[in-house]
C-alpha cells in the first residue's frame, strides 16, 4: 500500500471529514451556543457589585426632595423616602446593642458557632424581647454584613421613620417649646448625647439635615441611653427654609459659636419659644444658617480650653435656657 499505511500501529479512519459525526445532527455545537459572555461583577444578583450598584440606583430614582407635600409652615422638611436598615455587626456591638434595647427586627447566628457569654446573653436577651432568631451560613452572614467581622453575631436594625420638622411642636403640650437643630454635626455619639440633653431639659425634638449630616444610627441610639425612644429627630431637606418657617411662627433661632454677640448667661431670648442651632466643632455654623439666626450666643469658658465638643455645648445650652425659664 502506498505511504505510511504499511507502518506498524498506522490505521486509517473511514471518515476524515471535519464536522460533526454522522448522527450527532450538530446537538453538540448548539448546546454550547447562547451563553454568551460571563455577566459584569455588577450585574451578578449576589455580588457585592450588584449590591452597591442597586443602593446607586435607588439614590438616583429616590432624591432627596421626594417627602410627603407639607403646608407652607413646613419649609422644606418633609419625611425621608424609603431607608435600608442598618446592620449591627460582632459579638461586643450586638450585646451592647441589646441591652440599650435599640430597636431590631432579626438576630441573626450563625451555623455551628463557638458558644460564649456574649453568644448566650444575646439569644437570651432576643428571646425575652421577642427578637426572631435565624440560624445563618457564615457565608450568608458576611453577604448580609458586607464583609464585616461579625463573629458569627448580627442585629438587624428598621430603618427608622424621620419626624417632620413642622410635626416636632404640639401647640396642645405645656411649655414653653424648645427645639435643637444641628448643621454639620457627623459623629452619631454626638446625636445621642444631644438627644439625650433635650429629653432631659424638656426639649420637643431635634432636626437634622438629610445631607452632610448624621442620622439615627446604632451608635446614636445607644448613646442616647433611651431617650431616642422618647426624643422624636426631624430631617429637613433645607435646614435654613426650616429655620425660617420657625421664625414665621413665632420662634427665635440662636445659634452656638465661640464668637458670639452675648453670652449665654445673658441670652434673654431664652424665655421665649426657641430653636438652638449647634455646628460642628471644626467648622462651626455654616454662612447662611449664621444669617438667619436672630442671635448668636457663646459659653464663657477658661482660656485653656478652646472649645467645647457639639453634644457637651448643647448639654450646657439647654441647661442655662431650662435654669432661666425656671426662674
Amino acid at each position: 500500500m502506498p505511504g505510511n499505511s504499511q507502518r506498524r500501529g498506522a490505521t486509517r479512519k473511514g471518515n476524515s471529514r471535519k464536522g460533526a459525526v454522522v448522527g450527532s445532527g450538530g446537538q453538540r455545537r448548539r448546546g454550547l451556543e447562547g451563553r454568551g459572555p460571563t455577566p459584569k461583577a455588577e450585574d451578578r444578583v449576589y455580588h457585592k457589585a450588584h449590591k452597591k450598584k442597586r443602593a446607586a440606583q435607588a439614590a438616583a430614582s429616590t432624591p432627596q426632595g421626594r417627602k410627603t407635600s407639607r403646608p407652607a409652615g413646613g419649609g422644606g422638611g418633609g419625611r425621608r423616602g424609603p431607608r435600608t436598615s442598618e446592620m449591627v455587626a460582632g459579638r461586643n456591638s450586638v450585646v451592647e446593642a441589646l441591652r440599650a434595647e435599640i430597636p431590631a427586627t432579626t438576630l441573626y447566628v450563625a451555623s455551628r458557632i463557638d458558644s460564649d457569654d456574649r453568644v448566650r446573653e444575646a439569644v437570651k436577651v432576643a428571646s425575652e424581647r421577642g427578637i426572631p432568631m435565624l440560624e445563618t451560613p457564615r457565608g450568608e452572614l458576611d453577604r448580609l454584613t458586607d464583609g464585616a467581622s461579625h463573629q458569627g453575631l448580627a442585629l438587624q436594625m428598621p430603618a427608622y421613620e424621620y419626624a417632620d420638622p413642622a410635626d416636632l411642636v404640639d401647640p396642645q403640650t405645656a411649655g414653653i417649646p424648645l427645639v435643637v437643630a444641628l448643621d454639620g454635626i457627623t459623629d452619631p455619639r454626638n446625636l445621642g448625647a444631644i438627644i439625650r440633653s433635650v429629653a432631659a431639659f424638656g426639649g420637643q425634638g431635634v432636626i437634622v439635615p438629610e445631607r452632610r449630616s448624621v442620622g439615627m444610627t446604632a451608635s446614636a441610639w445607644k448613646t442616647s441611653a433611651g431617650a431616642a425612644a422618647r426624643v422624636p429627630v426631624a430631617q429637613a431637606s433645607n435646614l435654613v427654609r426650616v429655620l425660617e418657617a420657625y421664625r414665621k411662627q413665632g420662634f427665635f433661632v440662636v445659634g452656638l459659636d465661640m464668637e458670639g454677640d452675648v453670652s449665654l448667661p445673658d441670652l434673654e431670648l431664652a424665655t421665649e419659644p426657641l430653636v438652638v442651632v449647634v455646628g460642628s466643632e471644626g467648622k462651626g455654623l455654616s454662612r447662611l444658617v449664621r444669617e438667619t439666626c436672630d442671635q448668636i450666643a457663646s459659653i464663657p469658658m477658661a482660656a485653656a480650653v478652646e472649645s467645647l465638643n457639639a453634644g457637651v455645648a448643647t448639654g450646657v445650652a439647654l441647661y442655662e435656657v431650662a435654669r432661666r425659664r425656671a426662674s
